[in-house]
């Protein structure tokens, strides 16, 4: 047997497992999302521990599956081969095209934010152009296909004609701005009625167009769009996931997720600290809209506190909670690989797979909710000053629950991969390289319970959030 059929095979048989779960799994629907208020239930049809292990299992049994493939040359055939599509006149008029589109899409949700119904969210083209249209599908575009964000950017296209002091960009912020961003977008998706006053997301955006050209003025555009601007970061993040990247000479197809080898898609710590909001994010979505999340929030306000200040504690202690286990995981991969890389730098080279997990949890999330809001989107954008007051919502197939658990599993099975094949370009010996994967599949094993057990919940709108 070839050394690529038995990699089909061992593939092959990663997948079988995952089905496998799936058939436990029966029933599960996807928890709804926050700021639009749908509310699906689930329903596990076996007992929950016996699902979480399945769960589990498959994730522990393809990294099992994964160390048996030690022979570099199979993994370097993987990770390095690629397909190159020169063509820089084509991008150049695809970039402009884009570019037009996000400008007249940008002002576009402004206008229609102020001037069409309010409310409703369901009814708002500016709601459903910003939370279904770039929120979900556009993501998904971007781990999926490709990135066309830095195209479609309109705040970068009004910052590219806009005077800048081209001031050199602090290297001690790194990301972090964009982390901060993040967090506070995520904040205010739950705590504040986006999704039912267009107007008040029309001031959002408006907050945040002030702040992103006046960094981009500070510093250079470049610069800012590359390392401090969220959506920017959390595009680029994503896009690293997709088979189809630009290059200095064009496009370039690789297999999924192989550019996440790379050791330029994370390089600092504030970049590991926005790869694990991105997954934290998700999570905490997830949690609030489900009985423990709701009981949680219960629990303090009834203390006295305020609603926005649990929101808000719970979202930035589950962060800090993901961060301490990120770096045990790396510290004890220091441990059992015996090596003299730095705990810092084995965080950095780690965090890259972990994309592929949140962009499995993101798919599982969002998938159903873009489907079931696709028509209300378009009709929306022919008639947005009078949409149809009871929009068409598409119901989603009983057996779609198999669906968005596959997107969580396969998520977190090519994270699993994606690591191996960094422990094998990090340490020459074949047992250091598998040894060091442990702690960090152990992070992945409890990241994939973890979604898991909240996508099996039954969901319902957050406790004392303005509908």
């Amino acid at each position: 047997m070839t050394l690529r059929s038995s990699l089909r095979r061992r593939i092959g048989i990663a997948v079988a497992l995952s089905l496998a779960a799936l058939g436990v799994g029966a029933g599960v629907a996807a928890a709804s999302n926050v700021v639009v208020g749908l509310s699906d239930t689930g329903e596990v049809t076996v007992p929950t521990w016996l699902y979480l292990a399945t769960g589990g299992g498959v994730v522990g049994a393809a990294a099992v599956l994964t160390m048996l493939v030690t022979d570099r040359t199979v993994l370097d055939d993987y990770h390095g081969r690629s397909l190159g599509f020169p063509s820089e006149t084509l991008l150049r008029a695809g970039s402009l095209l884009l570019g037009a589109v996000g400008v007249v899409g940008l002002l576009f949700a402004l206008a229609v934010g102020v001037a069409g119904p309010q409310g409703i969210g369901l009814t708002s083209a500016t709601v459903l152009l910003t939370f279904v249209g770039v929120r979900a599908l556009l993501t998904m575009v971007a781990y999926g296909v490709g990135n066309p964000w830095r195209a479609i950017n309109p705040w970068r296209r009004i910052a590219a004609v806009l005077p800048s002091r081209n001031e050199p960009y602090p290297e001690r912020l790194g990301s972090w701005p964009a982390v901060g961003g993040l967090l506070l977008f995520v904040w205010l998706e739950v705590v504040a009625p986006l999704s039912s006053a267009p107007r008040m997301l029309v001031a959002v955006l408006l907050g945040y167009t002030a702040v992103t050209l006046a960094a981009a003025a500070s510093f250079s555009p470049e610069e800012w769009f590359r390392r401090g601007d969220p959506l920017s970061v959390w595009f680029r993040l994503y896009g690293a996931v997709a088979p189809i990247q630009r290059t200095d000479d064009g496009l370039e197809f690789r297999f999924p997720a192989a550019r996440l080898t790379d050791g330029d898609v994370v390089t600092d710590r504030s970049a590991v600290a926005f790869v694990l909001a991105l997954v934290w994010e998700l999570t905490y979505n997830g949690f609030v809209v489900t009985p423990p999340g709701a009981a949680t929030v219960e629990f303090f306000v009834g203390l006295g506190l305020p609603a926005e200040l649990v929101y808000l504690a719970l979202l930035v202690a589950g962060f800090a909670g993901f961060w301490r286990v990120y770096w045990f995981a790396a510290s004890r991969s220091r441990e059992r690989a015996e090596t003299y890389l730095s705990r810092r730098y084995l965080a950095v080279r780690f965090a890259p797979p972990l994309l592929a997990i949140a962009a499995g949890y993101h798919f599982a999330h969002y998938v159903g909710f873009t489907i079931a809001l696709w028509p209300q989107l378009l009709d929306t954008l022919v008639a947005p000053l009078a949409p149809d007051p009871n929009p068409t919502q598409l119901a989603l197939t009983s057996w779609f629950g198999y669906v968005e658990i596959a997107g969580i599993l396969l998520g977190h099975v090519l994270a699993v991969w994606v690591a191996h094949a960094v422990s094998f370009e990090l340490f020459p010996g074949k047992l250091q390289a598998i040894r060091s994967q442990y702690p960090f599949v152990a992070v992945m094993v409890f990241f994939t319970m973890l979604s898991l057990y909240l996508v099996s919940l039954p969901t319902a709108s957050p406790p004392y959030v303005p509908a």
